[in-house]
């Protein structure tokens, strides 16, 4: 084992333990080679490793934004290795909007009419529905919309995946979107596909919640090309 996976080993053993938690500071540099028997180039290597996995948040200096803090951030890291897979064509586009749709369908289906999040959803559609909203403000807004839709199904798993999968084609998405012959029209109808989503899920029928994020999902993308 490379000495900084000995690093790596001990925190998520301190992780798991409840002896490190969420705000917490790992112990110096010089110390934690000293306790773990490593060099400190090996405790740098570790902590930067988790800091792109968005466990810990790596602070210098003095004060209270020092030291290397515990966080949780698993959207920003499974977001940018998606990214990556995406580059290299490991990972179709197709496949994680396939994905995206399963993931959606599942959360809008669990969702809680009385989730707090469907307020955020709909604050977001008047947004989305302002004169003048420029392209890349409307498809701001329908990230953290969608985004919304999913939290109210209240699984922190399905909201980071979600995350992570809206991320990685954001980009993409865009450059669909700039394609499109009519955008006008197509944000009409996407503003109408939301309302009617947010409508199913606070009269409790999460069925057809389902079936419509799906064929939401699945129009704009093959409106835009992506699927036949």
């Amino acid at each position: 084992m490379r000495t900084h996976q000995l690093v790596l080993s001990w925190i998520e053993n301190e992780l798991s333990g409840g002896r490190l938690a969420l705000g917490g500071r790992l112990p110096a540099e010089r110390t934690l080679a000293e306790q773990l028997n490593v060099s400190r180039t090996s405790v740098r290597e570790a902590i930067r490793i988790l800091e792109a996995m968005g466990v810990v948040r790596a602070g210098v200096g003095s004060g209270p934004e020092s030291g290397t803090v515990v966080i949780a951030d698993p959207t920003a890291a499974l977001g940018s290795a998606l990214r990556l897979h995406v580059a290299t064509r490991h990972l179709p586009v197709a496949d994680i909007v396939e994905t995206r749709v399963l993931l959606e369908s599942w959360a809008v289906a669990k969702a809680s009419p009385d989730a707090p999040e469907l307020a955020d959803a709909a604050a977001l559609l008047e947004g989305m529905a302002a004169e003048g909203l420029g392209v890349g403000d409307f498809l701001a807004l329908d990230v953290r919309f969608h985004l919304a839709l999913a939290d109210a199904a209240g699984n922190a798993v399905v909201s980071a995946m979600m995350g992570s999968l809206r991320e990685a084609i954001q980009g993409y998405a865009a450059e669909l979107t700039s394609g499109l012959p009519d955008w006008e029209a197509t944000a009409s109808r996407l503003r109408a596909e939301h309302e009617a989503i947010l409508a199913a899920i606070r009269n409790n029928d999460g069925g057809l919640a389902a079936k419509l994020v799906a064929a939401h999902i699945e129009g704009y993308y093959k409106e835009a090309g992506l699927a036949s």
